[in-house]
């Protein structure tokens, strides 16, 4: 009679654990910082008492940014689109000084070296007019129109400049983000202070209820072309630069310094 064999019993292989991602200590820092920020925030202040700037910080420091320069996988992403409008251009003088200058020049010198500045960077970039037919529905990663105030003289205290985000964005975070980049850097690059005196015409700039709601949007009011004129007329490239470089902190989505009150 034939014994049959034994069942093998042998010990399975153990499957590898997986691996644990480990973040660095610098990622894991800032992390905690962030964390602790906003929970302290939140239970030190409920919503209804956050002061405006706060309120607009927050929304700032919370919007998640979305990696703009390349795909998943490493992939470059296809060129950026940047839509630049020349206040008035196309359309109307603007504001017109003593000494036969307009806004509307101003405007179009500093929008078109804004988009040279962007070019060469590799940036796909439209200068736009005023009431462009390209406005409707228009579509790219960043709009901003450029305009400046008035070539009367109203007080010593008219100087500086003015940015307002786009209310009809899609993501209303995203808006504030490029106004506070645009706030930032501007006066960084020009020095000249930030007034505190926006009208309705740039809270509810018409080109901001023509383009699509996904383009990000704001207006700059670069200075006044009074006591502002020599920086505007004979440092144009200078504004520009500043102009430009709010632009690139938004889409290289970079640290924000808040910008002093006047």
């Amino acid at each position: 009679m034939e014994t049959s064999p034994e069942p093998s019993f042998s010990r399975p292989t153990p499957e590898p654990e997986p691996r644990r991602r480990v973040r660095s200590p610098r990622v894991l820092r800032r992390t905690m910082t962030m964390a602790f920020l906003v929970a302290t925030l939140f239970v030190t202040l409920t919503p209804g008492t956050l002061p405006g700037n706060l309120r607009n910080q927050l929304a700032i420091l919370l919007t998640p940014q979305p990696d703009l320069g390349s795909l998943p996988g490493g992939t470059p992403r296809p060129r950026l689109k940047i839509g630049i409008v020349a206040g008035h251009w196309g359309n109307d003088s603007g504001a017109v000084c003593a000494n036969g200058t307009t806004e509307q020049q101003v405007n179009l010198d500093i929008a078109t070296r804004v988009q040279q500045k962007m070019n060469a960077l590799g940036y796909e970039t439209d200068l736009l007019e005023e009431f462009d037919p390209r406005l409707t529905g228009y579509q790219a990663t960043v709009l901003v129109s450029i305009h400046n105030d008035s070539c009367i003289y109203v007080n010593d205290q008219a100087t500086g400049f003015k940015v307002a985000a786009a209310m009809s964005s899609r993501d209303i975070n995203l808006a504030n983000r490029l106004a506070g980049c645009l706030r930032n850097r501007y006066q960084l690059m020009t020095g000249l202070p930030l007034h505190d005196s926006v009208t309705n015409d740039m809270t509810r700039y018409h080109a901001f209820d023509e383009i699509n709601s996904d383009t990000t949007a704001a207006i700059i009011e670069t200075g006044f072309l009074n006591l502002d004129y020599r920086i505007l007329t004979e440092n144009t490239d200078q504004v520009a630069t500043g102009v430009s470089e709010g632009i690139l902190c938004f889409i290289n989505n970079e640290h924000i310094d808040p910008t002093p009150n006047p």
